[in-house]
């Protein structure tokens, strides 16, 4: 009997195949692991319209750690436990980086995945093309950031600004470290903002302690930099065939990559 008794599992690059799709044995897999006891739980840093398309998938899943730890989401309840969201006067200077830059501006709330039509639009030139028909399907369209910051006081709980280029990540980057925030990687020329030590690991810690889990009983499995701190929060980290070699190294287990049921391996191996 295996001494873990909670899965976290990324979404992208992870749980999805290079055609954002969960297989049939990785699927299955899940649900027998939830079957057996385990709390099955998603560790991502979409928002909850950017789950839709796996509702069945997921129901095996109690809980999310969503928004990379900016929300603990109850799927069964199908209600928040615990929400961390950004200060007001933070969102509107990262808004002013995002304009300056031309970045794409993607805003997150407890329920709405808020974005201008002109970017969804065109989401390639950002680099984000493969999640343009998602865009197109789920988001608020909003040409006035501000505005909507005002008038949906402390609802925003991250904030994306897609760039088009590395230098213009890199320029955002720099004016964001000055701010009390917690700054994570994900897609190539992405930077997502949380409050500052919010990450998938902080969510990982809050959704333990309400289950009343000790982090030794816990697997995480991720591919990407926005997995760093998890993987080495969790009792065992396990780090896809795909990852880059820094989240490899710092990984307990290195399992196949996403287009090869990777989760399912791991899954199969060590519970």
């Amino acid at each position: 009997m295996s001494k873990y008794k909670l899965l976290a599992v990324d979404m992208d690059g992870t749980l999805l195949n290079s055609q954002k799709k969960i297989t049939p044995r990785t699927a299955a897999t899940l649900t027998k692991l939830a079957d057996s006891g385990i709390f099955v739980v998603t560790s991502t840093g979409r928002n909850l319209a950017e789950l839709e398309d796996y509702r069945e998938e997921f129901r095996p899943m109690n809980y999310g750690i969503l928004l990379s730890g900016g929300m603990i989401f109850d799927f069964f309840r199908d209600e928040p436990i615990k929400i961390h969201a950004v200060e007001e006067t933070t969102i509107l200077k990262l808004i002013d980086f995002g304009l300056e830059e031309l970045a794409m501006i993607h805003l997150h709330t407890v329920r709405s995945s808020i974005a201008r039509e002109d970017d969804i639009q065109n989401m390639a030139a950002f680099g984000m093309g493969v999640y343009q028909s998602m865009f197109d399907k789920i988001c608020v369209r909003c040409e006035d950031f501000k505005g909507y910051v005002h008038e949906h006081p402390g609802e925003v709980i991250k904030v994306n600004l897609y760039h088009r280029d590395a230098a213009s990540r890199d320029r955002n980057f720099a004016r964001m470290s000055d701010l009390n925030l917690s700054i994570s990687f994900a897609e190539s020329n992405n930077l997502e903002a949380s409050p500052a030590n919010i990450t998938k690991a902080s969510g990982l810690v809050e959704l333990c302690e309400f289950l009343k889990i000790d982090l030794a009983e816990t697997v995480a499995i991720g591919d990407a930099y926005n997995d760093r701190e998890i993987l080495q929060t969790a009792g065992l980290g396990v780090a896809m065939g795909n990852a880059c070699d820094e989240i490899k190294q710092l990984a307990d287990f290195v399992t196949l990559d996403n287009d090869n049921d990777g989760v399912a391996a791991a899954i199969e191996q060590l519970f």
